[in-house]
């Protein structure tokens, strides 16, 4: 192996250590995920809230902020690492499910709406 061979393959390896996380960002994204969890997890068991919906969005807003915590915490994917290809593989992912959510809704949505009514059992004779 030459001089300028190995100086070039220990640049490579210097660029590769720099994306991971220190053992503080990993108690961090690992203290703001139990406290994203324990939060709706309260809020489901108690029944604090009377409304089941306002609950159910609560617990969707914070799931939301969870996928976040744990994409930058655990799996570090910012704008400067591998040059954005991951914030563009996240850009594709998340279009990926918004399409395959909305027409799975949409088809649930229509399949309820034009079944043929259901009878009603207790007036039969």
């Amino acid at each position: 192996m030459t001089t300028d061979s190995y100086a070039l393959h220990s640049d490579d390896h210097a660029h590769d250590t720099a994306s991971h996380g220190s053992l503080k960002s990993y108690l961090i994204g690992f203290g703001l995920s139990v406290v994203l969890t324990a939060i709706p997890f309260w809020l489901v068991m108690t029944g604090v809230l009377d409304d089941k919906q306002v609950t159910a969005l609560i617990v969707l807003v914070f799931a939301a902020v969870q996928i976040v915590v744990h994409m930058v915490y655990f799996l570090h994917m910012n704008t400067r690492s591998e040059n954005g290809w991951t914030m563009m593989a996240l850009i594709f992912t998340v279009i990926m499910v918004v399409i395959a959510l909305t027409g799975s809704l949409w088809v649930m949505h229509h399949l309820n709406t034009n079944m043929m009514p259901m009878h009603d059992m207790s007036q039969m004779p």
